[in-house]
C-alpha cells in the first residue's frame, strides 16, 4: 500500500473497530445487562430477554440500509462515515446511562431497547458506506486484502470489547463491575470514537463517487435502480442469500458461543473473556488472511470452504467443547436421564419480551431448573401435573419442586453447586494449560470458518453491482439477512433448546440453513475476482461503465 491507501484502510478501519464495538460490547455483557434490565424473571429467562434486545439492534438493521445506504450513492460515502459514528456514540453512551428495571421498571428496558435501534441503525449505514470506499481505493488485483484489515475489525472490535472489560472488572473488582462498573466500557467509548470522527473528517471522497459526481451521473433513486432489472433483482437475492449464510456462522462464532459458555458451560466470566480476547484477536488477522487467499485463488472456493468446514464439523467441535470445557457436565448430559412430564398448556413459550406472561407454573419452573443446569432432557406432552423423572427418581409438582428437582439433579451427578473441574485463568500460567489451549482452539477453528465465509462474501458484494448503486445495491440484502438470521440466532437457538431440552439439538437449526445456502450458491454465484469496478457486468446484462450506466 502507498501512503494514501494506509491512510484509507487504518481510517476506515480504525472507525468501523470503534462502532462495532460498542456494537458488540451489549453481547459481551449479556448476563450482566440480562440482570439489571430484566431483575423480575429467572436467569435463564433474563438470558433470553436480553438477547432479544441485542436483536433487536440487528432488526432495524434493513431499515438503517435503506436510509444510510441511498446517502450513501446520493451524497457520497464519507459523509455517512461521520453520521453514523456520532449516531452510535450518543447511544453507546446513553446505554452507560441508563438506570436499571429495579430503579425504573418496565421503562429501563423499553429505553435500553431504544439505545439498541440506535445502534443498529447506526451499524447498518456504516458497513455499505465503509466496505464501498474501502474498495473503490483498492486495485483490483488486491481488493480483497484491503478490504480484509476492514471487515476484520469485527472480530478485533469483539476482541477489544471483552479486552476492555476485563481491564476494569480487574481495576475495581468483579463484585463492583457487576454492580455498576459495567457502565464504564459504556462511557468510555467516547474518547476513541470521537477521535475516529476527527480522523475520518480528514478524507477525500471516493475517486470513484468524485468521478461520477463531476459528470453528473449519481443515481437519483439508488433503490429504485437497484431493483431496476431483472438480473439485479437476481443478484441480490443472491447477496441475500450469501450474507445469511456467513451470518450464521459468524454470529454463533461470536455472542452465541461467548454466552454458552458462561451459561450452558459455567465458565466463569474473567476466563471466558480471557478466551475470547486471545481467539478473536486472532481471528482478525485470520479474516485479512483468508481475503488475501480469495486474491490469489477466487472468492467463491474460500467462501465455499468456510460454509462447508461449519457444515461438517460443528456437531463435533461442540460436543468437543463440552468435554474439555466441563466435564463434568459433559458426563452428566450423557449419562443421566432426565425426563419431563407436563400438561403443554401449563408450558409457556418462554419468549416474552413484552412481559406479559408469568412463567410460574410447574412446567415452568421445572424447565427453569433444567436450563440454569444446562441438564439435557427429554420431553412428553400429558394431559396430567408435572412430574420430572432424573434416572428412575420421580420429582411431583408443587411449592418444593425448585428445591427438589435440584436435589435430584446433583445427586445424579450434575454440577448444581458448580463443576469442580470445569477449566478456570487464575493467573498467566493458565494460559498454556492443556485444557484452556483446548477450548482455545476449538473456537478458533469456528472463528476460522466464519473468516472464511465473512471476508470473501463481504468483498464479493463489493464486485456485483455498479459504482453508482454500489451501497444501496449490497447494504439492503447484507442487512436483511444479517439482521434477521443473523441477530436472532442467539435467541433463536436458546428458545429451541429450552423447547426440545437440548442446546446440540438446537444446532441443527444454523447447520441446515448453512448447508441449504451453500448450495444455492454453489449454483449461483458468480467468481468476481480480479472485477473492474468501473466496468461491472451484472450477469444476464449488458457491460455498464460508469460513465454510461444503466438506469
Amino acid at each position: 500500500m502507498n501512503k494514501e491507501q494506509r491512510k484509507v484502510v487504518a481510517a476506515s478501519s480504525a472507525g468501523t473497530a470503534f462502532e462495532y464495538y460498542d456494537f458488540f460490547l451489549y453481547g459481551a455483557l449479556v448476563p450482566i445487562i440480562g440482570s439489571r434490565f430484566f431483575g423480575d424473571y429467572g436467569p435463564a429467562t433474563q438470558t433470553v430477554f436480553a438477547l432479544l434486545t441485542f436483536a433487536a439492534g440487528f432488526i432495524v438493521r434493513p431499515i438503517g440500509a435503506v436510509i444510510f445506504a441511498r446517502l450513501t450513492d446520493v451524497v457520497g460515502r464519507k459523509v455517512v462515515f461521520l453520521i453514523t459514528l456520532v449516531m452510535m456514540g450518543v447511544a453507546t453512551v446513553a446505554v452507560g446511562l441508563l438506570p436499571t428495571s429495579e430503579q425504573i421498571g418496565v421503562l429501563a428496558p423499553i429505553l435500553l431497547v431504544t439505545c439498541r435501534i440506535i445502534q443498529g441503525l447506526a451499524v447498518s449505514g456504516e458497513f455499505g458506506a465503509a466496505v464501498t470506499y474501502v474498495a473503490e481505493h483498492a486495485p483490483g488485483n488486491r481488493r480483497g486484502f484491503f478490504l480484509g484489515w476492514l471487515i476484520g475489525t469485527t472480530a478485533l472490535a469483539l476482541s477489544l470489547s471483552v479486552g476492555v472489560q476485563l481491564a476494569v472488572e480487574g481495576i475495581i473488582g468483579r463484585d463492583a463491575f457487576e454492580e455498576w462498573g459495567w457502565r464504564i466500557p459504556f462511557l468510555i467509548s467516547v474518547i476513541p470514537l470521537a477521535l475516529s470522527v476527527w480522523i475520518r473528517s480528514k478524507l477525500h471522497e471516493s475517486p470513484l463517487f468524485t468521478r461520477m459526481k463531476e459528470e453528473g451521473t449519481t443515481a437519483k433513486a439508488p433503490l429504485r435502480e437497484a431493483f431496476g432489472t431483472r438480473p439485479r433483482r437476481r443478484m441480490i437475492a443472491i447477496v441475500f442469500v450469501m450474507a445469511a449464510s456467513q451470518a450464521f456462522i459468524g454470529y454463533l462464532s461470536t455472542v452465541y458461543m461467548l454466552t454458552a459458555m458462561r451459561t450452558n458451560l459455567s465458565v466463569d466470566s474473567f476466563t471466558v473473556n480471557t478466551i475470547f480476547l486471545i481467539v478473536m484477536l486472532a481471528g482478525f488477522f485470520l479474516c485479512v488472511a483468508a481475503c488475501r487467499l480469495s486474491d490469489k485463488v477466487g472468492r467463491r472456493p474460500v467462501l465455499f470452504a468456510g460454509l462447508g468446514l461449519a457444515v461438517v464439523l460443528l456437531f463435533p467441535i461442540t460436543s468437543a467443547l463440552t468435554s474439555v470445557a466441563n466435564p463434568q457436565l459433559a458426563t452428566a448430559q450423557s449419562e443421566v436421564s432426565v425426563l419431563l412430564r407436563a400438561d403443554p398448556d401449563e408450558c409457556a413459550f418462554q419468549f416474552n419480551p413484552a412481559g406479559t406472561a408469568s412463567f410460574d407454573s410447574d412446567c415452568d419452573r421445572a424447565r427453569e431448573v433444567l436450563q440454569a443446569n444446562a441438564v439435557r432432557f427429554d420431553r412428553v406432552d400429558t394431559g396430567g401435573p408435572t412430574v420430572v423423572t432424573v434416572n428412575d427418581v420421580p420429582v411431583a409438582g408443587g411449592p418444593t419442586l425448585t428445591d427438589d428437582l435440584t436435589r435430584a439433579l446433583g445427586d445424579a451427578g450434575y454440577p448444581v453447586d458448580g463443576a469442580t473441574d470445569v477449566i478456570a485463568i487464575e493467573g498467566f500460567g493458565d494460559l498454556f494449560d492443556a485444557r484452556v489451549l483446548g477450548v482455545m482452539g476449538l473456537l478458533l477453528t469456528v472463528v476460522l470458518f466464519a473468516q472464511l465465509a465473512q471476508g470473501p462474501a463481504a468483498t464479493t458484494m463489493t464486485e456485483v453491482f455498479p459504482t453508482r448503486i454500489r451501497a444501496t445495491a449490497l447494504a439492503l440484502p447484507y442487512q436483511l439477512g444479517v439482521g434477521v438470521f443473523g441477530g436472532l440466532l442467539p435467541a433463536t437457538m436458546v428458545a429451541i433448546g429450552a423447547e426440545v431440552g437440548s442446546t446440540s439439538t438446537a444446532l441443527w437449526y444454523p447447520v441446515i440453513a448453512m448447508a441449504l445456502g451453500l448450495a444455492v450458491l454453489v449454483v449461483t454465484l458468480p467468481e468476481t475476482r480480479g472485477t473492474d469496478l468501473t466496468t461491472v457486468r451484472i450477469p444476464g446484462e449488458e457491460p455498464v461503465t460508469e460513465s454510461d450506466p444503466v438506469r
